[in-house]
């Protein structure tokens, strides 16, 4: 299927500065003496009737309905309509999944699954492919992979962006996990940002820092420093309910290369040793784990290891954290047809989700998979438009909400 080639030829400021007026349609009458009556089609309809219908659109279609005429114009830039819009669960927008078409340039194609087409799309901030990046609720937060000090939270539908402050603790860290949280209630959002830098001297000994940045304050705060002995963070971490959880990995003495930290963050501590009482063991030996936040709940895409050599993958499987936070949930395993149609798959892969949707993709092949949470259904996407250049190109990517009301 080839991508939809008009959606970034029509951004979203585009439609505030390019309004035509609306197509007249006479009626001509045989008798010649009669004058020419002009009408809109449009005009036949309600503001009120007219807006019900265009919140049925593909989110895509409200942007060239935007620029039908100045009355469409009005309606869909209107934050009533915005509201409505994101609230119609007649017609509700699924997640989308961005995937990077190289790994030095950060334009890409967004995947749509409720009307199963791919679109060019260019991403607002982000400089390269290699930057972290979290999302929630229809905001995408970068962060850059060289300093770590360049952080923009953005809505990559509208491309409107804010850069926030650089956050505290050591600039060179060896590893860092991004993670983002929206309250839309407040229509406020926060950042966590989670720092691992091994202790000089000691190499079984790691320092985590947790930092997390307000909206509402527009500052960073730092929120605990530990050290960790035998384990040292990494890159995965989400926010659910206003827990913080990150994934720790082994560096020895553990039977499990994976574990989690789950930190209330209206409770944290900085007392010592608070990071080991938030442990909580991985539900099997996994390959890798990718956390996401799936309607305020944690759920982890895994792959699973095989008994005699655990570095090796096996299949995938995905669990959700229940009781409390202390006891997985298995909620389904990729049949194997679906496991084998990757190819070639490493221990590692790429997956994120939102909402019911699950995304999980090969680095090694632009193909990617769909998993339904409510429908416990695994379905390919269709055949995104990237294709693979050399043998050692990488593919990767993330989820995002398309939401229009949305600004960071």
């Amino acid at each position: 299927m080839e991508a939809e080639t008009s959606w970034t030829t029509y951004p979203y400021s585009y439609i505030t500065t390019h309004v035509p007026e609306a197509e007249s349609y006479s009626d001509h009458s045989d008798d010649d003496e009669t004058k020419v009556q002009t009408f809109s089609m449009d005009s036949l309809l309600p503001n009120d009737l007219l807006e019900r219908i265009l919140t049925f659109l593909p989110i895509a279609s409200i942007f060239r309905a935007g620029t039908v005429c100045k009355r469409w114009n009005e309606i869909v830039s209107s934050q009533r309509f915005l509201s409505n819009f994101s609230n119609n669960n007649s017609a509700p927008q699924s997640p989308w999944y961005f995937m990077f078409t190289s790994t030095d340039d950060p334009s890409g194609y967004a995947y749509d699954p409720v009307i199963k087409k791919w679109y060019g799309f260019d991403l607002p901030c982000i400089e390269s492919s290699n930057w972290f990046v979290a999302s929630s609720c229809g905001l995408v937060c970068f962060m850059d992979n060289d300093c770590r000090n360049k952080i923009y939270v953005s809505n990559p539908i509208t491309k409107q962006w804010r850069r926030l402050t650089e956050p505290p603790g050591h600039r060179s860290t060896d590893y860092a996990a991004l993670s983002a949280s929206v309250n839309r209630a407040k229509q406020s959002y926060s950042v966590s940002v989670v720092k691992s830098k091994q202790v000089q001297g000691d190499f079984s000994q790691w320092e985590i820092s947790v930092h997390l940045y307000s909206s509402e304050t527009m500052t960073w705060t730092t929120r605990l420093t530990d050290v960790l002995t035998g384990w040292r963070g990494g890159d995965e971490s989400v926010i659910c309910g206003n827990v913080l959880y990150f994934l720790i990995y082994s560096t020895g003495g553990s039977d499990h290369r994976h574990g989690l930290i789950a930190l209330n963050l209206s409770s944290v501590s900085s007392s010592n040793g608070v990071l080991m009482r938030s442990f909580v063991p991985m539900p099997c030996s996994l390959t890798c784990g990718r956390l996401m936040n799936l309607k305020e709940k944690l759920v982890v895409v895994g792959g699973i290891g095989k008994h005699d050599r655990p570095d090796i993958i096996k299949g995938i499987g995905v669990w959700c954290l229940n009781g409390g936070g202390r006891e997985w949930q298995e909620v389904a395993r990729m049949p194997q047809r679906f496991f084998q149609g990757f190819g070639e798959l490493d221990d590692v892969f790429a997956s994120s989700g939102s909402d019911d949707m699950v995304y999980v993709q090969s680095y090694g092949s632009p193909a990617l998979l769909t998993f339904d949470m409510k429908l416990k259904c695994w379905k390919w996407s269709q055949k995104c438009p990237v294709s693979k250049k050399f043998p050692l190109q990488l593919f990767t990517g993330f989820c995002f909400e398309p939401r229009l009301e949305i600004a960071p």
